[in-house]
């Protein structure tokens, strides 16, 4: 950080301190540096127009001699607004990110959401939503849920479980603190997350004297810790040892910059490499350690290396239950795990062992340690055959000739097909994560983007806005399923706002195409998933396909629209698309039954124990023999080895 002396102070009111506070810091990472807050998305109300609102318009038409501009950007729901940002700092792989300010009461709320999107996926975001009176001379203020037990309770406390930091500033004096601990945390790759600031709306507008020095430019680190000698030697130790080592690769990965690193150890050692939806592409997946997505949504080939894997390597990852099927991937019975992370928190998941250390520093450190390491020629020989065997199933799936309506792995294959390797793909909820983790073709992790930790509906409209402003040389690429489209659809008029060009494909399948597969294999018949009208003679949701004309309400956004019928207008559509200079969406129907890729894993969804329907009763019974394969993955001695034997080996 910058060290300055005292110089005086500079009178301003809370609102404009914090902008003119955000405008000046910055990250630094490998000797790079960059703008840590880019913008700010505000909705304005009561709460915030006269104290955000005033200073962000100041800073535009008036700034201070020297005094940087922060970028205000108009959104149209706040918790769009977060997402845009999650999305941003995303593709920035977390050196930079964008904040979020609204007003008290329902704009606040509609925010908590997009914090628990960011701090599920651990990606730093600035969310500044208004609060009631400090000073409670107006109370209850418009907007104020009262607590009578609790005077100073408000709407904000829902945000205290979804950040990573929380602050409410009641008074001027305590924004000092609160700044500098939210940066803190956002530059942080072990903490980082949601980061609020709760502004009580009387105290945005309160003057202060705040020192020169707070408003100086501000440089924060962004380290690579290193790992731990002994423990490094532990984990070449045990890789040493291993007869089948598969690593995980998580967005840790990503976030690190750790894809080179991770390529060069994957070949100098044979050691397969599968990934989790955040860590796809930080292998190249024509790379010939390379063997695709892992867990409930995976490949054969990763899977079916899972279960006889004897070691576990995640790097970057934070386990989560699909890139584990419900811990039912890892069956050797003496399966251990060595877990590089940033976070101790992660680093110490299925009692691995922990290398706590930047992912790229691990990956570096530990490819000396095994210079001479090559996994056995048999080993090698089955990689390459399950990759054969998985590039097969996946140019299957591309070219299915489905009909009427095309199956979505067909668009997708399209897409694999048309796309550069620097565009960039963005999804998020539905069967579409699992078709896109299992077949798609990653060259590098930035033309990647799923958001799957929150599997958050709604997101891809906004995140795509999200990565164009962070790469705004990229071709951006979002699929939105009709579901998706109908949660969040406003930030269209704000892409369109501010001309960026994006391609929109929207898969129109008149429902939940993914929760009606889950519903039917699990016993429940896609009760509640088709958009079907109320049937007067049956009372129930099983009348005709509701007429929505999701086309036309992209259209009235101000979108390019281009319909498509079959696969071969699809990507005469997605070449025009190419060619236009604005936002596009390419409107496809899709069969909502599938086919979709094969998976021979397993994911954890309680069925009801006792049911008069047969469909369930069936499904109990399934869903009691995948239970009986769940194991704790918890290993007292890694590699059949105990740790003293470790240890002495070590020591030899």
């Amino acid at each position: 950080m910058v060290k300055s002396t005292q110089r005086g102070t500079v009178r301003l009111t809370v609102g404009q301190a914090i902008v003119r506070f955000l405008a000046q810091q910055y990250t630094e990472r490998d000797g790079a540096q960059r703008r840590a807050i880019q913008g700010m998305f505000g909705i304005f109300g009561h709460g915030n127009v006269c104290g955000l609102g005033q200073a962000l318009l100041q800073n535009e038409i008036d700034p201070a001699p020297g005094e940087d501009r922060l970028l205000y950007y108009l959104g149209r729901n706040e918790q769009g607004a977060v997402h845009v940002a999650a999305a941003f700092a995303k593709a920035s792989r977390r050196l930079s990110t964008l904040a979020a300010t609204s007003s008290i009461g329902p704009g606040a709320t509609n925010m908590v959401t997009g914090a628990a999107l960011a701090t599920t996926n651990r990606l730093p975001v600035l969310i500044l939503p208004s609060d009631i009176f400090a000073t409670r001379a107006a109370d209850p203020v418009l907007q104020q849920l009262e607590d009578p037990a609790s005077p100073g309770a408000s709407v904000n406390d829902c945000f205290k479980p979804v950040s990573r930091f929380f602050a409410r500033v009641e008074r001027p004096e305590q924004l000092t603190s609160a700044l500098m601990g939210a940066m803190r945390v956002l530059t942080d790759p072990a903490e980082t997350g949601a980061v609020t600031i709760a502004l009580p709306q009387d105290v945005q507008a309160e003057t202060y004297d705040w020192p020169a020095e707070l408003l100086d430019k501000r440089v924060w680190h962004i380290a690579r810790p290193p790992a731990e000698p002994a423990q490094l030697r532990r984990a070449a130790a045990l890789i040493r040892r291993a007869k089948r080592p598969l690593i995980i690769a998580g967005g840790g990965v990503v976030y690190s910059g750790a894809d080179a690193a991770l390529r060069a150890f994957a070949t100098s050692t044979g050691i397969p490499v599968a990934d989790t939806q955040a860590g796809k592409g930080a292998i190249n997946w024509d790379h010939p350690g390379s063997v695709g997505g892992v867990g409930a949504t995976g490949s054969h080939a990763a899977n079916h290396l899972a279960v006889s894997a004897d070691l576990v390597i995640g790097i970057g990852t934070r386990y989560s239950d699909f890139t584990t099927a419900s811990r039912t991937q890892f069956r050797d019975p003496g399966v251990s795990f060595i877990n590089i992370n940033v976070a101790a928190f992660d680093a110490a998941k299925h009692a691995g062992l922990m290398v706590v250390a930047d992912a790229r520093a691990a990956l570096d450190a530990l490819g000396e340690e095994l210079s001479d390491y090559q996994v056995s020629p048999d080993y090698a020989g089955r990689i390459a055959r399950e990759r054969q065997a998985w590039a097969e199933i996946t140019d299957h799936c591309y070219n299915l000739g489905h009909g009427p309506l095309p199956a979505q792995t067909e668009v997708f294959g399209a897409l694999n097909e048309l796309m550069g390797p620097e565009d960039v793909l963005i999804n998020a909820a539905g069967s579409m994560p699992g078709d896109l983790q299992a077949l798609w073709r990653a060259q590098n992790s930035r033309a990647y983007h799923v958001e799957y930790a929150y599997s958050c509906m709604g997101y891809e409209i906004p995140a795509a806005l999200g990565v164009k402003l962070a790469l705004p040389d990229h071709e951006v690429v979002a699929i939105v399923g009709d579901g998706t489209y109908q949660m969040l659809p406003m930030e269209l008029a704000t892409i369109v706002q501010e001309g960026v060009k994006v391609i929109f494909v929207l898969l129109q399948n008149h429902g939940f195409a993914s929760i009606g597969a889950l519903s039917e294999s699990h016993g429940s018949q896609r009760f509640g998933t088709k958009y079907l009208a109320r049937n007067p003679q049956t009372g129930r949701l099983d009348g005709p396909p509701v007429p929505v004309d999701i086309a036309a309400n992209a259209a009235s956004w101000g979108l390019e629209v281009i319909k498509a019928q079959t696969i071969a207008s699809f990507k005469d559509a997605y070449r025009q698309a190419q060619a236009a200079t604005g936002p596009v969406m390419i409107y496809i129907e899709t069969d909502p039954e599938g086919p979709n890729p094969p998976s021979d894993s397993w994911w954890d969804v309680p069925v009801a124990a006792v049911s008069s329907l047969e469909s369930t009763q069936r499904a109990r019974a399934a869903y009691e023999a995948g239970k009986a394969t769940q194991l704790p993955l918890i290993t007292q001695a890694p590699c059949g080895s105990s740790s003293i034997e470790l240890n002495e080996s070590l020591n030899e």
